[in-house]
């Protein structure tokens, strides 16, 4: 309580207080027909007794009429509770204060919700007056907690291995590839700064500067529209090493989890499981599976091959044709049959893939359109492949592999759901599964182009060592040496070993990405004066937060989110400008009729 006027905080007072005057500062929490109040502030509650004497009469009427979330000041005893009305609940639930003196510093309006953390209030809501939200335990929880980490991320990387953190600029050029960037005018006449998406160009300049190790709390912008899962300002632990090689990223970034993890959430153990990108496909669907729970994808093309399904068939005539499925445990006990249609309507809509069902009757034996053109033995053969049993209900697409995971991977994820909405739980609330996903593709064809490439993650990835010699002749088989690490089905962070010869970078951009490498000249003229070989990665703050705190949202870790549609709902931004204010940037509006009409009014 240095530096403040009050002497112990609403959580600190115990047993051991009792008889002592103390001064106490914050809101009232609770009030109980001038009998007693609750006050609350950062740390805690404490019961507050109310005089009921005549010469207290003043400080009974005070306290009596101040509204909830008035803040106020009080001076009094500490007393122990009398027997029986102890409140193992509270941390200070032993004692309560009787008050003295008292003093309110700011009565409080009527609030636009309870400042209760089970009222239901809608998040537009919560957005508008955030300022009272903030007040929520979950919340002060949240923030403090994220403190707590980022704190001991720095002492970890700066203190116990010589990180220098280094600020970057926030006002840059547009960067080839990735993620739209936000355009900020300058007062020259059609040019204009981006806001970086990450500080990638700068942290390699770093290395090339020569400071060997680099770190930031980097704020970071993507002008992605709306992404219920995404901000348009977000938080990045920024990452960079000179002298490296993907296994040191690793081990740095499991000592730095392992160093900053509250003990609250138990122990996380290292090194985490590593799988390559076509194996997390294969097996899950996704490039960022939740390893939590089973569920695999099984490939039953070589069993089914012997059939006379014709699908089946068809599918494996192709080149990358494929034949497989997942197994929904008890999927006949928990699932309806609506469900059932559910999951078949998203594969058709989402991926344009047909799913078979077959279900695991009581006695044994499968029921679906596809057993038919299977013997008794063959049944057996497929309930053994699949390891199912009573009730199961399994899941069967065919075509090609990319697709046909990806659906499927879908499907578990949704079934997982499902199985959970009706009670069988999969997924440990408490559990922490950490994976690397490595081996990734360099370059994917681009979906408006696909005769185009881009790069999958950023173009200064450098190319798996082995697949060197491909980039001329067949970029497409290029992996690269990125490496993503997904926390139960999250990606967490991502980063890569970069590209440090300017012959190799301008390479890529020119001759495959067909990208102008002239706005990275700065970057590729750096590479030519000696830099040294480096990697590194960042992880999504907000992200790793929200999965510690076990909140819905990246927007509940933050402290003044953007809404779902990237706004500020509280301050009302973006606002509009006066086209006085627009022309130092020589930029008029055109507006469309109704927009304009909707202005004037």
């Amino acid at each position: 309580n240095s530096f403040v006027m009050r002497t112990k905080t609403c959580g600190e007072l115990r047993s051991a207080h009792v008889g002592q005057e103390v001064t106490l500062y914050g809101w009232i929490q609770y009030q109980r027909q001038g009998l007693f109040l609750v006050l609350r502030d950062f740390q805690g509650l404490t019961q507050v007794i109310i005089p009921q004497d005549e010469a207290h009469s003043h400080i009974k009427k005070l306290l009596s009429n101040a509204p909830v979330e008035s803040v106020v000041r009080v001076t009094g005893t500490v007393s122990p509770r009398p027997p029986g009305q102890e409140n193992p609940k509270m941390s200070t639930g032993d004692i309560e204060v009787k008050v003295e003196t008292a003093e309110i510093l700011n009565s409080c309006k009527k609030l636009p919700f309870e400042i209760k953390d089970f009222i239901k209030k809608s998040e537009a809501l919560r957005m508008q007056y955030r300022y009272l939200d903030l007040r929520s335990f979950q919340l002060q929880y949240n923030l403090r907690l994220r403190s707590q980490i980022v704190m001991r991320m720095r002492e970890y990387l700066c203190n116990l291995h010589g990180f220098v953190d280094v600020e970057t600029p926030t006002l840059f050029k547009r960067t080839p590839g990735g993620a739209k960037e936000f355009l900020v005018p300058s007062r020259e006449a059609g040019k204009f700064y981006s806001l970086p998406q990450s500080p990638q160009q700068f942290k390699q300049l770093l290395m090339v500067g020569g400071l060997d190790r680099y770190f930031q709390v980097a704020r970071c912008y993507r002008d992605e529209g709306s992404r219920p899962d995404r901000q348009p300002e977000f938080t990045q632990i920024d990452i960079e090493m000179s002298f490296v090689d993907q296994s040191g990223i690793q081990r740095l970034i499991e000592g730095l989890l392992q160093y900053s993890w509250p003990e609250e959430r138990g122990s996380i153990m290292t090194p985490f499981p590593s799988m390559t990108y076509e194996e997390a496909l294969a097996d899950y669907g996704t490039d960022k599976p939740d390893t939590r729970f089973g569920m695999k994808i099984v490939d039953v093309g070589d069993f089914l091959r012997r059939s006379d399904i014709h699908f089946v068939q068809n599918a494996l005539s192709y080149p990358h044709g494929t034949v497989r499925a997942i197994c929904i445990p008890q999927g006949v006990k928990y699932l309806k049959n609506k469900d059932l249609e559910s999951l078949k309507e998203s594969a058709k809509s989402q991926f344009n893939q047909e799913i078979m069902e077959i279900i695991c009757r009581p006695e044994g034996s499968l029921k679906s359109l596809v057993t038919k053109f299977l013997g008794e033995k063959q049944q057996l053969e497929l309930i053994k492949v699949l390891h199912l049993q009573v009730d199961d209900v399994v899941l069967l697409a065919a075509g090609e592999h990319k697709q046909v995971c990806s659906a499927l991977g879908s499907l578990r994820l949704k079934s997982a759901d499902l199985l959970e909405a009706a009670g069988l739980v999969l997924r440990d609330p408490t559990a922490f599964h950490f994976l690397w996903v490595v081996d990734f593709p360099l370059f994917l064809p681009k979906e408006e182009n696909p005769t185009e490439l881009e790069s999958a993650h950023h173009p200064f990835t450098a190319p798996h060592p082995s697949d060197i010699s491909l980039l001329c002749s067949d970029p497409m088989k290029v992996r690269s040496q990125h490496y993503d690490l997904v926390l139960n089905g999250n990606e967490v962070g991502g980063g890569s070993i970069r590209i440090h010869s300017a012959e190799q970078q301008r390479f890529v951009l020119e001759k495959v990405l067909k990208e102008d490498s002239e706005v990275l000249s700065h970057l590729l003229e750096a590479l030519e004066f000696g830099a040294p070989p480096h990697g590194g990665i960042a992880l999504g703050l907000d992200r790793l937060i929200s999965l510690i705190v076990d909140a819905p949202s990246i927007r509940d870790v933050i402290a003044f989110p953007k809404s779902f549609r990237g706004r500020d709902l509280m301050g009302n931004a973006p606002d509009y400008v006066t086209p006085e204010e627009l022309e130092p940037y020589h930029i008029q509006v055109s507006w469309p009729r109704a927009e304009k009409e909707a202005k004037k009014s």
